[in-house]
């Protein structure tokens, strides 16, 4: 898979966990196609990916985020400061 691709992924988010209903309980239920199978491969590798790029120190206040569209958001909540700190960086770097 290419970079683009799983940035894709960490960006949009892939396809939400398959429900079922039963009994007026939903439920996930493990994909049994081969396009949810793929799709969770690549929600799981672009979770993964995001998570070994964290420090250590991060990776368990982050860990409880299941999908990488909502770790990538408090990724860059965390790590983005404020407008600020990106004015500071800005005229730093010219």
């Amino acid at each position: 898979m290419s970079d683009y691709a799983l940035w894709e992924v960490i960006v949009n988010g892939n396809s939400p966990l398959p429900m079922r209903t039963i009994d007026g309980i939903e439920q996930t239920y493990p994909p049994t196609t081969a396009e949810e199978k793929l799709a969770r491969k690549n929600e799981l590798k672009a979770r993964g990916t995001l998570l070994m790029a964290l420090p250590n120190e991060h990776q368990l206040k982050l860990n409880s985020y299941k999908n990488s569209n909502s770790l990538m958001e408090a990724v860059e909540k965390m790590f983005g400061g404020n407008k600020e700190s990106k004015k500071v960086q800005k005229t730093l770097l010219k």
